[in-house]
């Protein structure tokens, strides 16, 4: 598995979104420590709350199929867009501190860390565990 791979399965996964509200459509892609690549895609709902982003659709899909171990995530949006904070809190608890590459629909990539994107993570520390 290469990062392209991961990048390509991402910028896939981006075209099933279903974002007919805000028509901002991401993929997402995380790769496993098995070898395995699990896609995810922001699924919309008209009571707001109740949409899933990309990033944590394709975590709980990976966590879903018995996978704990992760080594990048790619997240595919229209321009680059990083991810959202719900996200952030999320990539950082079932991920620790992974690479995160962004890339917008011409491929053009930027690369981050979890650590970057959430300095002051809420975690087990937090809650005396």
């Amino acid at each position: 598995m290469t990062q392209m791979n991961i990048i390509e399965a991402a910028l896939e996964a981006r075209t099933r979104a279903y974002a007919k509200y805000s028509n901002f459509k991401v993929g997402a892609a995380v790769a496993t420590r098995s070898g395995k690549i699990y896609q995810g895609c922001n699924v919309e709902n008209a009571s707001y709350s109740l949409t899933l982003c990309a990033e944590r659709t394709a975590l709980f899909t990976a966590i879903a199929a018995g996978e704990r171990h992760f080594t990048q995530l790619v997240v595919a949006t229209e321009n680059g867009a990083s991810p959202c904070g719900a996200c952030r809190q999320v990539i950082w608890e079932l991920c620790g501190d992974i690479p995160i590459t962004i890339v917008d629909i011409n491929g053009k990539t930027s690369e981050t860390r979890s650590s970057e994107l959430l300095p002051a993570a809420f975690d087990e520390r937090e809650l005396g565990i």
